[in-house]
């Protein structure tokens, strides 16, 4: 069997980002096992696609992830990249959604 991938690149590096939105570009490539040239053009295609906000602090790049869109594969279903990631990083933050849903079945 070849060699695959469950999550993407594209993917994967926006799990790099939600975890530190600090994450040199260096960084995101090791973790990923490609060229730091390679990493920067997924943040661009991120960025360029509306799921990235990069702002420059110093000499480091801070991003944020625009959690509240939906996933690109399939946007007409009611799950955002927040849940996605929340999923996928076990982060307590819960998106707004997902607590009003936990909050209604707790009652």
């Amino acid at each position: 069997m070849g060699e695959w991938s469950f999550l993407s690149k594209h993917g994967r590096a926006l799990l790099c980002i939600a975890h530190d939105p600090e994450v040199r570009l260096r960084d995101i490539g090791h973790i990923l096992g490609i060229t730091e040239r390679r990493a920067y053009d997924l943040v661009i295609d991120l960025t360029e696609a509306g799921y990235l906000i990069k702002e420059r602090q110093g000499r480091r790049n801070r991003y944020q992830v625009q959690e509240h869109l939906p996933r690109p594969e399939a946007p007409e279903h009611d799950q955002s990249i927040g849940d996605v990631l929340a999923l996928l990083t076990q982060q307590q933050n819960v998106h707004p959604s997902r607590k009003k849903a936990e909050l209604r079945r707790d009652h």
